[in-house]
């Protein structure tokens, strides 16, 4: 009787967490981006594994899609409070250069970690069915 519920026919509600995983992302790239700004590093052009993040994970799915929902709820944790300090250092007129250069590598080290969960992909970018 507590059969789990085919993922096909769950409620709407039940799937918002995939939509927001494409959220998540965005956002934390945006503020890695803030951080690298604050901290005098030159803007990236996002490769297509950074840019297909999202949808490459929900297709490879289970046990991926869990540790990069994990770890992008960690990179939340982190960023959120290091980028208020910076910005909270910059607005007192301070040079937040180096704790921003600090940060900027620790939130490269764990994007590139989440990036290493995805599948290799060809140069097509994710598989897409309809």
């Amino acid at each position: 009787m507590n059969a789990p519920i085919p993922q096909e026919t769950m409620p709407a509600p039940a799937r918002a967490g995939e939509a927001s995983l494409s959220a998540q992302w965005s956002a934390m790239r945006e503020a890695g981006a803030a951080i690298g700004q604050l901290a005098g590093v030159a803007p990236q052009r996002p490769e297509a594994a950074e840019r297909n993040f999202a949808a490459t994970i929900r297709d490879a799915g289970e046990w991926r899609l869990a540790l990069a929902r994990d770890g992008l709820a960690d990179m939340a944790a982190m960023l959120r409070p290091g980028l208020s300090a910076l910005l909270a250092v910059k607005a007192r007129g301070h040079d937040a250069s180096a704790p921003a250069r600090a940060l900027w590598e620790e939130y490269c080290a764990r994007r590139d970690a989440l990036l290493a969960l995805a599948p290799q992909e060809g140069t097509m970018g994710p598989r897409r069915s309809a």
